[in-house]
């Protein structure tokens, strides 16, 4: 059978770095507050030439070079994000040109910051379905620009970055030793929407708006949701928490990761955090995680990976690899 194996991963980061003091001069907060409810030290913001394509667009040749491959030969670019360059046309088409890429087809996936995890589970099946060789997978935020910077709830908790992976058609023989995505489940809940949302729209305000979040609400269905798709995940793959090698989670809030985990039977030293250095950036969040563990030779081949998010919507979902 077909399995969709990671041939490549790579990250970009914004060059100016904000850390927890800054925000003293800003609004009612200070860097102890942030760091006991959130984990976060630090993020990266964009300056004006940064954008969501450029960082998208850095991110995929970094993918691209830790594959070994050129961009001619990508079939298809998905692009998780909720901030992209213009309403139209799709930022990844933008990023398919900046990378000199003239054939095959990109698109846009909008899922907050679930937008990763959707996008892998989108591209699977497309190259299961033999519509495509090659994807670059990219999660790419520019959340600053969303930001009510008077809001000390909200505004200290994004940043911006970008993530990608090149996903390959490989061969498995369909046992969980495959290499390549083994599982997936997604999963959204429309009723949700207040809790976590933009207050503007091109349909509806017309303008970009701000973000607006109960983190209480948030954090209280946070636990349960991530639980769900996981478990689902294991049990599609037949496997337990104790099989895995290492837990990839969104990285929003450290509390919420360290619930998850405890919830979920996963030990600490498998969890992959990097909320302190990046705060929360949305799709971006978990290709960031995971090109840091790679990077730092944590995450090596046929170790047994777990990514998973939830995001705005609510959307929560699971994937599960071998690497």
């Amino acid at each position: 059978m077909i399995r969709s194996v990671i041939r490549g991963v790579g990250s970009a980061l914004p060059r100016r770095v904000m850390k927890n003091a800054e925000f003293e001069r800003i609004v009612d907060t200070s860097d102890e507050w942030i760091v006991q409810r959130t984990g976060i030290r630090q993020r990266h913001i964009a300056e004006p030439d940064e954008t969501t394509a450029s960082l998208g667009e850095a991110a995929a040749r970094a993918a691209l070079g830790d594959a070994g491959m050129d961009p001619a030969e990508i079939d298809l670019i998905v692009l998780a994000t909720s901030t992209p360059n213009n309403t139209f046309p799709a930022t990844a088409v933008e990023i398919q040109e900046r990378l000199g890429i003239r054939h095959g087809f990109a698109f846009d996936l909008q899922a907050v910051c679930s937008g990763f995890v959707y996008a892998m589970g989108t591209a699977d099946l497309y190259l299961r379905g033999g519509l495509a060789r090659r994807v670059l997978v990219i999660g790419s935020e520019t959340f600053s620009r969303l930001l009510d910077w008077t809001d000390r709830t909200t505004c200290v908790l994004f940043g911006d970055g970008a993530g990608a992976v090149v996903l390959e058609a490989g061969e498995g023989n369909g046992s969980v030793s495959d290499r390549g995505i083994l599982a997936a489940s997604l999963r959204s809940d429309g009723s949700h929407k207040e809790k976590l949302f933009v207050d503007g729209g091109a349909s509806t305000t017309g303008t970009i708006g701000h973000l607006r979040m109960e983190g209480r609400e948030v954090f209280k269905h946070a636990v349960a949701m991530i639980t769900d798709v996981v478990e689902s995940v294991f049990a599609k793959a037949g496997i337990t928490a104790s099989d895995l090698d290492w837990f990839v989670p969104h990285q929003a809030n450290k509390r919420i990761i360290d619930a998850s985990a405890r919830k979920l039977g996963i030990a600490e030293e498998k969890v992959v955090v990097t909320v302190d250095l990046h705060g929360n950036t949305s799709a971006a969040s978990v290709p960031l995680a995971l090109a840091a563990a790679v990077a730092d030779g944590r995450i090596k081949k046929g170790h047994l990976v777990l990514l998973e998010a939830m995001g705005g919507g609510f959307t929560w979902g699971a994937v599960l690899l071998r690497w």
